[in-house]
């Protein structure tokens, strides 16, 4: 019976991660987003970082609870189930003609580089600890530059036209509504924490007391976390195809996905490390 309780908190804390970042994480920061008039490129990053946190939480609270093996599992699967969800959304939305800009097959590259770094990690068996950090800010950082070049150079810009330059409106209104909209995310943030500290518990009874697998949590959480992506994905397509704008919707729906995933690997997976080396 204590197993069946600790399972159906898991599945309410991780669904309630999930809820939260769909209708009010993500729709805010859209909306943030959106009242700045930003490229959509840079939407998609704010998408990518909107849709980590529950990444984020998970992995912190696993790696705090000295769970470090799930932690790592929940990037890789977290990582792949993007993948695979982006590939769906885009022949869903039938915009698969659009991967064949060379910046998106450079974003594409990248994000397959950040599914095979940590299999092999996992392969040859090399020590994931505080020694690899560096490396990962480094990839990372990399990675960010490669990124906005490619788009700069190979982006149709006529085709991205209704996408301009950070351009702030300095009316009442849209300070009003810009400080509304930080508010909630400083309250959602809080949410999410309180939540995430309940997860941490029960992934702690759950492993170390009822003994289930670290990497079958792992692998659990990657779906679970890997949701918010989802939605996105398809967002962004819907949102801007309304408006005959497909490529923009793709370049949205990329980088989510890119930032997402280097978010992940390189910098949600170092702070994972370390909490649990100092911790």
């Amino acid at each position: 019976m204590n197993l069946f309780l600790e399972i159906i908190k898991f599945i309410i804390y991780s669904g309630l991660i999930v809820i939260i970042s769909k209708y009010i994480l993500v729709t805010t920061l859209r909306s943030l987003a959106e009242s700045l008039k930003l490229k959509s490129r840079i939407v998609g990053n704010i998408a990518g970082y909107a849709t980590s946190i529950p990444e984020l939480l998970t992995v912190g609270i696993s790696s705090f609870n000295g769970l470090i093996g799930t932690s790592i599992y929940n990037i890789i699967s977290s990582n792949v189930i993007n993948l695979i969800q982006y590939v769906f959304a885009i022949i869903l939305n039938k915009n698969h003609k659009i991967l064949r800009n060379k910046a998106i097959i450079l974003d594409m590259i990248l994000v397959s580089i950040t599914i095979i770094i940590p299999i092999l990690l996992l392969i040859f068996n090399i020590d994931i600890d505080t020694n690899i950090i560096p490396a990962f800010i480094i990839l990372y950082c990399l990675f960010i530059l490669l990124n906005s070049k490619s788009h700069t150079l190979y982006i149709n810009k006529q085709n991205d036209t209704k996408d301009i330059d950070i351009q702030i409106n300095t009316n009442e209104n849209i300070k009003l509504k810009t400080f509304k909209y930080v508010i909630y995310l400083i309250l959602t943030g809080v949410l999410l924490f309180i939540i995430g500290n309940k997860l941490g518990n029960t992934l702690e009874s759950l492993c170390n007391i009822f003994n289930i697998p670290q990497i079958i949590i792992g692998i659990l959480l990657g779906f679970i976390t890997s949701i918010p992506e989802l939605i996105t994905f398809f967002e962004s397509q819907k949102h801007h195809k309304k408006n005959n704008n497909n490529i923009s919707g793709v370049v949205e729906a990329t980088n989510n996905l890119l930032t997402s995933n280097i978010l992940n690997l390189f910098i949600i997976q170092s702070i994972g490390i370390l909490i649990y080396s100092f911790i």
